[in-house]
């Protein structure tokens, strides 16, 4: 099993920027990669941003290339980040980390996943 919090949400006035950690903790070992995807009030989860554990390729939505970043830290405490910049009121979401130990494409099958943390971008 793996366990993911999330932490780093909150309130930002579009054009700033918020940095998302997720800490991940038990069988880290096995995972293959981690990620983010993001759920907005009445819409469907979408994918955000992947990170492989092994060489730490990244993949990302259209819609946040560019203006994202996300990176891992694979020693002992397992982590992964996403640096946001240049925020628009779109990107307001819940956002959630996932795990999985096997590989499944872009955009990724998460096997484990995080509570989420609110991201809430004022115009």
């Amino acid at each position: 099993q793996v366990q993911l919090v999330e932490s780093g949400g909150g309130l930002v006035q579009a054009g700033g920027s918020l940095r998302l950690s997720c800490a991940a903790s038990g069988r880290t070992f096995s995972m293959d990669g981690m990620g983010w995807f993001r759920q907005a009030p009445g819409k469907e989860r979408e994918f955000v941003a992947h990170i492989t554990w092994g060489f730490g390729s990244t993949y990302y939505a259209d819609s946040v290339r560019s203006r994202f970043t996300i990176s891992r830290d694979n020693a002992k405490n397992a982590a992964v980040y996403l640096q946001m910049n240049s925020l628009k009121p779109e990107d307001a979401a819940v956002y959630y980390c996932g795990a999985s130990r096997f590989r499944s494409g872009i955009p990724p099958e998460y096997e484990y996943w995080g509570q989420g943390t609110q991201v809430t971008v004022s115009s």
